[in-house]
This record gives structure tokens, C-alpha cells and sequence, in this order.
């Protein structure tokens, strides 16, 4: 296969293989096929799903592995109407830790209960500007979604946040916002906005939030969040509202559960000054309003740094220093007045008991006491045009405190979004809105049903179902223009139309609400509506309404003054005070494209990886997943662009392989025809194929993975043979330039080098010829060239040692230059051997050096020892008798050696041994010391010239002590002799004959030794009286 055959190979397998399958990519709605070394061993990878962002992306992708992930999309269950399919799925991949799952474009979050490792910026990078379908599901998917049909549409959008407490709403609403602050573009006024807008949640937290018994940080308001993006798609702005604020939890806490964060983090974590200008003791049960829940401290919330959090996040925010101590003082001041008590007189009149409180109170809030104190203890009747103060009893002042408290609250937190609204807004004169986009951010409650249903309940129930029909109608609507504008035909959708609910509780005149306005002094009986066997299970006090989610039971107790938040207001404006709300929030939502994310949380226990099938069961109902399943299933359950279904299958067909180049329909048509869709399980639309059910496609998708396996090896061959044989060619090209190119190098260096040879040739020869000249050019070279290769070889052939005499003729020029080499050579070697020498070889050359100043040329076996070592001592100190020893005393003795003296008259041999000392030498006679010679008396010594081993000491005999001359004999004469004449200083005093010896015998007597040649060594008395000694020569002088 040629280069062209695998460019267009690869050309047209890229998309469909390679980006598709092989990088994890797919622009399918459902799937990312997994590459053919990796689908293999996906079995064996399912565990790391938390661990490996790539066996994740694996793991979600592959439709080879449904069976025990499931599906990533709701709307692809072949089963889509059962329920118990629905909650089997969710359990599938919330054991495999896939907490996002799509029914279409909504997204159903369930919430882990522990940290997960898909929250990273390298994930953030992953979801940035891909295709929605085109990998798996993610809240970052759906927040990347909005922003770019946000910028590409100039259409407004905004995400829907809802489910149960503890479902992990502001988890996923914090998500949202974190990822806007990592991926949009920033500049410095950017960044400040980015910052108040991640700052407001902690604040919002401290002041929305609270314990409850199914969430330790429940909101406990709705939020509304707008952020606002100029041209460049750069977060500029943003705007909150707030909804449904759960002001009666400031006087009331149900057991198990907490006031709002912010009352426990100010009392734990303020400092001592701030508590005791605010009048607060650092413990939570002395205050009322604190103790009803019975649960000051959670384990899971650390007050103390959750208040270092917030004071600085209201720092960021743009809170100055006065506005947080006044937020403080009115935080403080619901404290004090949920601490106010009440007394009561006979008259049935109110009197409060606590002044001390009062006095906090009135400096704290900035208000005259007795004003106060009048406020708390009466109300104010309007009649006839006249106002009158009329006293409250005990139980009527405690409800005016309580409704006090939550309207200060209440008003206070309003303050604060303001508050928080004005730091977000943009300011720049230059910045207009009509160019600004919005991403709207809604966090609020999911359906609620509990025991005791109230208006709270009513409410929030009622936000959810207008927001239910909202989601019907933008689903039905936007599946409708879908199919008409493909040309499809629509099939009306059977649903639950709740309109009639919306109706039931908003319409004019007829509706709960007109009808509680209008009968305001008596709870209204719905008895006469129902049949006899709903009365039976309802209360008098109650009604009941069929929502989308289920039935509910609502007690109209204290029904519309639950959240009243004006003292004694009248009846008409709290009752419509919601309703005109959410009015406006259904305004809001309607300008916009939405997007929802489905919250969900597997126990009550907050325990990972526990699923409750009932609880679930529950919120799938109240959230309407199931509806929301069956709009989206009402049609075809996928749909595809012509060009994106084709690019991905046609690999399936041959005749769409590997490239079509007729019309997309005709293609597509001929790719279905060839996999054997029915008719009825598919139709072509304008610009779509629409596939009615999963299995159609799940077929489809398995064909593709055994087809991957083929493809994937022909393009491996086809790229390996390729790959190889380009690498081939450039290291064939590579190796002959390299070649060339050294070859030309050798080249040049070769004529180089020739040319300096001649012309060194050259300049020698005329060097030669005028050799015999004055130093000239001509002939510089050459009398430098000889100079320098005498000097070379003298390097090379240097003497190594001092006896070495040998030295190179040198030039006529360098003959005195030659000597003075000769000698600092010689002079140098001679310093390294003494420097190298130890000081026992030093001592050991001075004897030879005394030896050979003596003996050399005159004694016959003198050149014999030159090679022997002088010892120390011949005899060491177990030789010598101690006796001697002891006689000698402390005396040093410097040399010993065995000897044989003869006597002077008859020349008897006798063995002795001679100890030189450091004054005199000494001749022992076993343990006798026979003689002692002094130095000093020692005149000199006599030895022949012969190889025999005599010598005599002359002593001079001037006293009676010494008994004249010594002969003396032994073996190592030279080694002896040289001994006494270092010891005694006499080396000058040494007498070499060669004839005969005269020496004294006495005073005035004289003997004689004669030494003559011979074979061997014969030492005798002569008959002439002289002592006869015939020694070997050895060498002839």
C-alpha cells in the first residue's frame, strides 16, 4: 500500500475511529465507544472508576458495558416505563460511583456522601467547549452547556436546581459557580467579581442555612442567582432574589435541629471584645431561641472556623467594618429578644420581666426602651380615624415577640442579598445590559410531603408544581418544533397536565388563595368536596390536593401566619405575597433556555454508598423523573444529524465505506437499509434520523465494537508499514548526507595535509641547505626543528637512575645547553632518590659509604659486601651473658659481634665476643668482661689487604690497665671494622698492608703477622715466631 492509499486511509477512518473510538470522543447522545486495547480489558478496570479519570470515561462510554454500569441515559432503558428499571439503573451506577445520569438533557445528580475525584480543574478543561453528549454525564456538562448556547444563541439561560433536603442542591449550585470562576475568561475587575460571586454562597450559607434532621447545611430559602456575562463571555456581574426564607425557624426549631448558622458561629467563634459589646456569653443555652432543637453543637460543623470563613468572605464582598458590626448588632438583638419574658397581671395585661434585655435591646437595634417595651406589651387599633394602644395578655405578647423577631430577621436578610446585590452589580458606565447574557442559577426546595403539612409546605409545593408545568410545556414544546421542523409527523403526548392544580391554588375568586383571603377570621371546610372515605382519613382542619408527584394533606393551622413577616399586617397581602413571588419568578424563567439538574440522596443515614430504594422511590415520584422519562420517550428515543450518524456507522456498510460521496439522506438511507432497520423503527426527517427505540440502537452499537476490531488492525498494518517505511526513507536520506558530508570532511582534511607536508618538506630542505649559516629565514625552520627533536628525544630518553650514564649527542648548537640539562637531570634525580629514601636505608648508605671510603680498591673481598646489608648487631640479647649485661650497667650498646682473639705470645685462638659501646669496645669472655678499650686509647686499627677476616687494635699503653695491641679475627671485618670507626671516630685511622703486621706485645716488645696467598684460609704460628696467616685472593688490583 502506497502513501496516497494510507493518507486517504487515514483521512477517512479518522473521525469515525480514531476520535470516535480511539480518543474517547463521540458526538453520539449516548455513548464513547472505547478503543480496541482498552474495551478488552474493561472488565478487569470497573473498580477504578473513582481513581482513573480514564477508566471513568472508559467505563461511561461503552455500551459493550451497560449491563453493569447501565446507561448513562435514562431515555435509552428499553423498559422506559417502569419504574423499578428506573431505580435498578440509578442503583447500577451508584454502585459503580457514576452519580450523574441524563433523561435527555435533564441532569439527575445523586449525591455520593463522600469526596470524589471529578471535581478537578483537568476535568474542569475536559467539559470546556465539548459537545454536551460527547462525554459523560456531569454538572459540568450541563453549567458548559448553558454558557455556550448562552454565547452562541445571545439567548439568556438558567440552570434549575431542585430535590430534597440533603439532596446536595448547594453542592451542585457551588459546582456551578466554581466552574464559571475556573473557565471563563478573567482580567483583574473579572477575578473581584468571580470572588464575591464563590464569597456570597458562605455568606448566604451563614444566614439561609441550618442543621435540620436531614441535612446538617440545609437551605432554608430559595435562591435565585443571575450572573452576568459581557461580549467576551467574562462573569461581570450578578444579581440574587430570594425565596421562601424560613423565618419561623428563628423562634422554633423542631428536636434534632438547629437555628440558622450564623446565631452558633458568632456566639462560638466572635472574639471575647465583640461578645461583650454585643452582650453575648460565649454559650448557646442561654438563649432561647437557640435551645428548642435540643442540639447546640453538631460534630460535623465547626463553628469557629465556619466564622472566620464568613467574616472574611464579607470582607471580600465589599462589607465595610460599620455595616458588619450593625448586621451584627441586629443578629445579636434576635438573641436578646427571644430572651425577653413576660409576667401578667390580674387584669390579664402583659408586663415584661427582663430589663436587662430591654436595655440591650434598645442600644443595640438604636431605639428608645420604653418604646420598646410599649411595642412588645400592646398594639394599635385604628377606629373611627383615631389610633388607641390596646395591652396583650402573656400568650399575645410572646406571639408579637416572636413575630417581631422573625420580621427583623426576616427584613435583615433581605438587607443583606441587597447588600450583596449592589457589590455584584456591574458599574461601568461603558458596560450596557442589552449586550450583557445572564446564566439565572435557581436552588430551591424539591416537593416536600411530611406528617404534618402547613403552609410552608403549601408553598413550596406549589413553587414545584409551577415549575413542573413550566418543564412540560418547554419539553413538549421544544420535542414539538423538533419533530415539525424534520418534517416528522407529531403524535400528541399523553401526560399529566397540571393546570389544573396551578388553577385550583392561583385562580382569581375561585382559588385556596383567593378563598383563604376572603374568608380570613375562619379555616375553610373542604369536607363538602371530598367523598366519604376521604373524610374518613382527614382531619377537620385539613384539605388535600392531587399534585403531579402525589397527594397531600395541608392542616390550615396557623396557615397563612406561619411566615408572616408584618406584625398584624392585613390578611390579603400575606396570603399573595408568594404567589405574586413566584409570579415573578415564572417571568424570570420563562425569558430564558432552561436547564435542570435532578437532585437526589440515597439515605437519610448521610452514609456512602448505602441505597434506600424506598427513599428513592419517593423522590423519583415527587421530582417527576418518571413524567420526565415519558414526555421525552413519548416520540423517538434518539435523534441524530445525517452527517454525525453517518461518520459514526458507515464503517458498517460497504457501500458507505469508506466514504460516501452522494446526499447525507441517501447515505443514511442506505446504511439502515443494510443493517435491516424496520420501518417502523426509525423515520428520516429533514436533517435527522430519528430511532424510536434503544434496542435499534444498542444493535447498532454492538455491530460497531466487533467492527472496530477489523478496522483498528487494518489501520494499525496500514499505519506500522507506513510509519516504517517513511522512517526507513529519512534515515536512508539522513545517512547518505551524513555520509557526504564526512566524506567531504575527510577530503578537505586530506588536501590540507598534504599541502602543509610540502611545504614543510619545503622549508626544511632549504633549512638543510643553509644549515651551516647565521641564524636566517631560511633556515630558522630548520635549525628550530632540530633543536626540537634533540629536546624530544632527550624527553623520550631520559636516564632513570642516578647510575644511568647515558645521554644523547646533542647538536652542535645545544652542547653547553646539553650539560647544563645533563647536570639539573642528574641533580634532580639524585634529590627525588634522597627524598625517597627512609632514614634506616639513609643509615644503612653513610656504613657503605664509610665502607667503600675505606676498603674500596685496598681490601681483597671488599667488593663481596658491597651487596650484603649491614646489620645492627650480630648478636642480640640472649647471646650475651646477663652477667656482662649487668656489669655494663645503663651502657648503650651500638653494635656485638662473635670473634676469635689470639693471644699475643703463643697466638692461641680463644672465642670471645666484642661489644662496641657508645665510649669504648668491649671483649667478653662468656660472663667476664675481658678487656675494655677506650676510644680515645685506640691509636688505630691494621688489616691486610687480603681476604682474610684479621685485624688488630692499637692501644697506646700508658698506663698499667691496657696490656698492649689486640688481634683480632672473626667473619664480617668490614662490616666490623666500619662499625668501630664510625663508633670510635677513626675512620681515618684504618691501615690497609699487604705484607706483614707489626703490633705490640708488650712495652718495648713487638709481634708480627705475615700474610702471604694461598688456596685457603690457614691461620698458624711460624716457626720464626711470627704468626702466619695464608688467605685466598679473591680479586687482583
Amino acid at each position: 500500500m502506497d502513501l496516497s492509499n494510507i493518507t486517504d486511509l487515514m483521512r477517512k477512518t479518522q473521525a469515525s475511529i480514531d476520535e470516535k473510538g480511539f480518543l474517547f470522543k463521540s458526538t453520539d447522545a449516548v455513548v464513547n465507544p472505547l478503543s480496541l486495547s482498552l474495551s478488552l480489558s474493561l472488565s478487569h478496570s470497573h473498580s477504578q472508576a473513582v481513581g482513573s479519570d480514564g477508566i471513568r470515561v472508559m467505563m461511561e462510554s461503552a455500551l459493550t458495558a451497560r449491563d453493569r454500569v447501565g446507561v448513562q441515559d435514562f431515555v435509552l432503558l428499553e423498559n422506559h416505563t417502569s419504574e423499578v428499571a428506573f431505580i435498578e439503573n440509578l442503583r447500577k451506577r451508584f454502585k459503580e460511583n457514576l452519580i450523574y445520569t441524563y433523561i435527555g438533557s435533564v441532569l439527575v445528580s445523586m449525591n455520593p456522601y463522600k469526596e470524589l475525584e471529578i471535581y478537578t480543574k483537568q476535568h474542569m478543561e475536559r467539559y470546556r467547549g465539548v459537545n454536551f453528549y460527547e462525554v459523560s454525564p456531569h454538572i459540568y456538562a450541563v453549567a458548559d452547556n448553558a454558557y455556550r448556547s448562552m454565547r452562541t444563541e445571545r439567548r439568556d439561560q438558567c440552570i434549575l436546581i431542585s430535590g430534597e433536603s440533603g439532596a446536595g442542591k448547594t453542592e451542585a449550585s457551588k459546582k456551578v459557580l466554581q466552574y464559571y470562576a475556573i473557565t471563563c475568561p478573567a482580567n483583574e475587575h473579572v477575578q473581584t467579581v468571580k470572588d464575591r460571586l464563590l464569597q456570597s454562597n458562605p455568606v448566604l450559607e451563614a444566614f439561609g442555612n441550618a442543621k435540620t434532621l436531614r441535612n446538617d447545611n440545609s437551605s432554608r430559602f430559595g435562591k435565585y442567582m443571575d450572573i452576568q456575562f459581557d461580549f467576551k463571555g467574562a462573569p461581570v456581574g450578578g444579581h440574587i432574589l430570594n425565596y421562601l426564607l424560613e423565618k419561623s425557624r428563628v423562634v422554633h426549631q423542631s428536636h434534632g435541629e438547629r437555628n440558622f448558622h450564623i446565631f452558633y458561629q458568632l456566639i462560638e467563634g466572635a472574639e471575647d471584645d465583640l461578645l461583650r459589646r454585643l452582650g453575648l456569653e460565649r454559650n448557646a443555652q442561654q438563649y432561647q431561641y437557640l435551645v428548642k432543637g435540643n442540639c447546640p453543637k453538631v460534630s460535623s460543623i465547626n463553628d469557629r472556623n465556619d466564622w472566620k470563613t464568613v467574616r472574611k468572605a464579607l470582607s471580600i464582598i465589599g462589607f465595610t467594618e460599620d455595616e458588619v458590626e450593625e448586621l451584627l448588632n441586629i443578629i445579636a438583638s434576635v438573641l436578646h429578644l427571644g430572651n425577653v419574658q413576660y409576667g401578667g397581671e390580674d387584669s390579664g395585661c402583659s408586663y415584661i420581666t427582663t430589663e436587662t434585655q430591654i436595655k440591650y435591646l434598645a442600644r443595640l437595634l438604636g431605639v428608645d426602651g420604653t418604646v420598646l417595651k410599649e411595642a412588645l406589651t400592646h398594639k394599635k387599633i385604628t377606629a373611627k380615624g383615631e389610633e388607641l394602644m390596646s395591652p396583650l395578655n402573656q400568650e399575645q405578647a410572646a406571639s408579637a415577640r416572636d413575630a417581631l423577631s422573625k420580621a427583623i430577621y426576616g427584613r435583615t436578610f433581605t438587607w443583606l442579598v441587597n447588600k450583596i446585590n449592589d457589590s455584584l452589580a456591574f458599574k461601568e458606565e461603558s458596560f450596557s445590559s442589552k449586550n450583557a447574557s445572564v446564566i439565572g442559577l435557581l436552588d430551591i426546595y424539591g416537593f416536600e410531603v411530611f406528617q404534618n403539612n402547613s403552609f410552608e409546605q403549601f408553598c413550596i409545593n406549589y413553587c414545584n408544581e409551577k415549575l413542573q408545568q413550566l418543564f412540560i410545556e418547554l419539553t413538549l414544546k421544544s420535542e414539538q418544533d423538533e419533530y415539525e421542523a424534520e418534517g416528522i409527523t407529531w403524535e400528541p403526548v399523553q401526560y399529566f397536565n397540571n393546570k389544573i392544580i396551578c388553577d385550583l391554588v392561583e385562580e382569581k375568586f375561585k382559588g385556596i388563595i383567593s378563598i383563604l383571603v376572603s374568608i380570613p377570621q375562619h379555616s375553610p371546610s373542604f369536607h363538602k368536596l371530598a367523598d366519604g372515605k376521604t373524610r374518613k382519613v382527614m382531619g377537620r382542619e385539613e384539605f388535600r390536593l392531587s399534585h403531579y408527584a402525589g397527594e397531600v394533606n395541608y392542616n390550615v393551622n396557623g396557615f397563612l401566619d406561619k411566615n408572616n413577616d408584618l406584625l398584624f399586617r392585613n390578611l390579603k397581602e400575606a396570603a399573595t405575597q408568594f404567589k405574586n413571588s413566584l409570579a415573578k419568578l415564572m417571568e424570570i424563567l420563562m425569558s430564558k433556555e432552561p436547564s435542570y439538574v435532578r437532585c437526589i440522596k440515597p439515605n437519610d443515614a448521610k452514609q456512602a454508598g448505602r441505597f434506600d430504594e424506598v427513599l428513592i422511590r419517593h423522590q423519583v415520584k415527587y421530582l417527576g423523573l418518571m413524567e420526565n422519562l415519558r414526555v421525552r420517550r413519548a416520540g423517538f428515543a434518539y435523534r441524530r444529524r445525517y452527517e454525525t450518524f453517518l461518520q459514526r456507522y458507515k464503517s458498517l456498510c460497504p457501500d458507505t465505506w469508506p466514504n460516501w460521496d452522494g446526499r447525507l439522506v441517501d447515505g443514511v438511507s442506505t446504511l439502515v437499509k443494510h443493517l435491516g432497520y424496520k420501518p417502523e423503527e426509525y423515520k428520516l426527517g429533514r436533517t435527522k434520523i430519528f430511532i424510536r427505540f434503544p434496542k435499534t440502537l444498542f444493535a447498532t452499537e454492538d455491530a460497531l465494537e466487533v467492527r472496530k476490531h477489523s478496522l483498528a488492525t487494518q489501520l494499525q498494518s496500514s499505519w506500522k508499514g507506513y510509519s516504517q517505511k517513511n522512517k526507513y526513507q529519512k534515515m536512508r536520506q539522513a545517512a547518505i548526507r551524513v555520509q557526504a558530508w564526512w566524506r567531504g570532511i575527510l577530503a578537505r582534511r586530506e588536501a590540507k595535509r598534504r599541502r602543509e607536508a610540502a611545504n614543510t618538506i619545503r622549508r626544511f630542505i632549504k633549512g638543510f641547505i643553509y644549515r651551516h649559516q647565521p641564524r636566517c629565514p631560511e633556515n630558522e625552520y630548520f635549525l628550530d626543528y632540530v633543536r626540537y627533536s634533540f629536546l624530544m628525544k632527550l624527553h623520550r630518553s631520559l636516564p632513570k637512575t642516578v647510575l644511568d650514564k647515558s645521554w644523547p649527542t646533542p647538536p652542535p648548537a645545544l652542547v653547553e645547553a646539553s650539560e647544563q640539562l645533563r647536570k639539573l637531570c642528574m641533580q634532580n634525580m639524585v634529590w627525588k632518590y634522597c627524598k625517597s629514601i627512609s632514614p634506616e636505608w639513609k643509615h644503612q648508605l653513610e656504613q657503605k659509604m664509610v665502607a667503600s671510603e675505606i676498603f674500596k680498591d685496598k681490601k681483597d673481598n671488599y667488593p663481596q659486601s658491597v651487596s650484603k646489608l649491614f646489620v645492627n648487631t650480630r648478636l642480640n640479647g640472649e647471646d650475651i651473658n646477663p652477667k656482662v649485661l649487668q656489669t655494663l650497667g645503663n651502657e648503650k650498646m651500638k653494635y656485638a659481634v662473635s670473634i676469635t682473639k689470639y693471644d699475643r705470645k703463643g697466638y692461641k685462638a680463644r672465642n670471645r665476643q666484642l661489644l662496641l659501646m657508645a665510649d669504648s669496645a668491649v671483649i667478653v669472655e662468656e660472663a667476664k668482661v675481658k678487656q675494655r678499650i677506650d676510644y680515645n686509647s685506640l691509636k688505630g686499627i691494621s688489616v691486610s689487604s687480603l681476604s682474610d677476616g684479621m685485624f688488630v687494635f692499637h692501644v697506646a699503653c700508658e698506663d698499667n690497665k691496657q696490656k698492649g695491641d689486640v688481634v683480632l679475627q672473626n667473619e664480617h671485618v668490614i662490616e666490623t671494622i666500619t662499625k668501630v670507626a664510625i663508633c670510635a671516630d677513626k675512620i681515618n685511622s684504618i691501615n690497609i698492608t699487604q705484607g706483614s703486621i707489626k703490633f705490640d706485645v708488650a712495652q718495648g716488645k713487638e709481634g708480627i703477622i705475615d700474610f702471604t696467598s694461598g688456596s685457603e684460609l690457614l691461620i698458624a704460628k711460624a716457626k720464626n715466631g711470627h704468626l702466619s696467616v695464608t688467605a685466598p685472593r679473591l680479586n687482583s688490583r
